[in-house]
């Protein structure tokens, strides 16, 4: 081998090394985020449920929990109007069972409203 044959391979070398680190650095800096972000929603879930502890009947948490097994995505909705309603003050607590059935009827409502018109 060359010099000059030296010098490019001990070149190319320090080029592929600085990218290697350049894509340690921003992989280390993306998961950061996920963690950070997966931290937030933990700590998201845990101040919903301590609410609901304080806005919701036994009988109430009982149907939210049962309602959480069949639509997930419904029961963390009603959480966060609840919490958000709580932190306004807009809402009796606790709230009874029958005034949740009558919340999750509303919801029902809103989503089968729509109507098909044929022209």
């Amino acid at each position: 081998m060359t010099a000059a044959q030296d010098d490019e391979l001990t070149r190319l070398r320090q080029q592929r090394l600085v990218e290697m680190r350049e894509q340690m650095e921003s992989q280390a800096i993306s998961q950061m985020q996920e963690e950070e972000q997966a931290a937030a929603e933990l700590q998201n879930k845990s101040n919903l449920a301590t609410a609901m502890k304080t806005v919701l009947s036994s009988e109430a948490r009982e149907r939210l929990a049962r309602l959480e097994l069949s639509r997930p995505e419904l029961a963390e909705q009603v959480r966060q109007q609840l919490a958000d309603l709580d932190k306004e003050g807009r809402i009796s607590i606790p709230v009874s069972d029958l005034s949740l059935k009558k919340i999750l009827a509303g919801l029902e409502e809103k989503k089968h409203n729509s109507s098909i018109r044929r022209i």
